[in-house]
């Protein structure tokens, strides 16, 4: 089950867990209400054969897909590419991430905007929402094998901090303000 705090503001080592002393830990299921981030388990071992993975993807019109390994050894100036996700933004489409193998962290804004780190291991289906600003890194294991979903063709538009005015965060804003 994927693991999920709320983190510290220290600058340090982005890789490192981020907890505060004592943690503050939450329970996945509040993380929709806090930051409208969607998760599910998946039998990536069996996944042409998984229903709900089959289901999600038929209700929600995923039709592209293709897979990212990120590691020192596959992936050309890591160390760019690493800061790159790390920096805060957000996508004008849902961010849809199956992990496949390994681990790593997404950070997203909750509804007080403070961080909640989301530790994603092999099976865990993460949706960000459109328009939610987060980041994305390695854990110090560096590595992780993701599989990436759209609804149409692939999008990989980042939109930087700030961006109040863009029609996707100030739909993500409303939703989040008529969350339950």
């Amino acid at each position: 089950m994927v693991r999920v705090w709320h983190m510290d503001d220290s600058s340090e080592n982005p890789q490192l867990e981020h907890h505060f002393n004592p943690p503050q830990y939450i329970p996945v299921e509040k993380l929709f209400y806090l930051a409208r981030v969607e998760y599910w388990k998946i039998d990536v071992d069996n996944l042409e054969n998984d229903i709900l993975y089959k289901e999600i993807r038929e209700k929600r019109g995923y039709k592209y897909e293709d897979e990212l390994d990120v590691s020192r050894k596959t992936m050309l100036n890591y160390d760019a590419k690493m800061k790159s996700f790390y920096t805060e933004h957000f996508h004008e489409e849902e961010e849809i991430r199956l992990f496949l193998a390994g681990s790593a962290y997404f950070d997203v804004r909750d509804k007080d905007n403070k961080w909640i780190r989301i530790l994603g291991e092999k099976g865990d289906l993460l949706v960000l929402p459109a328009g939610s600003y987060h980041r994305f890194t390695t854990d110090t294991n560096e590595y992780v094998k993701l599989k990436r979903l759209f609804c149409g063709n692939p999008v990989y538009k980042a939109i930087p901090r700030p961006a109040e005015d863009n029609p996707a965060r100030i739909q993500y804003l409303n939703d989040l303000a008529s969350a339950k």
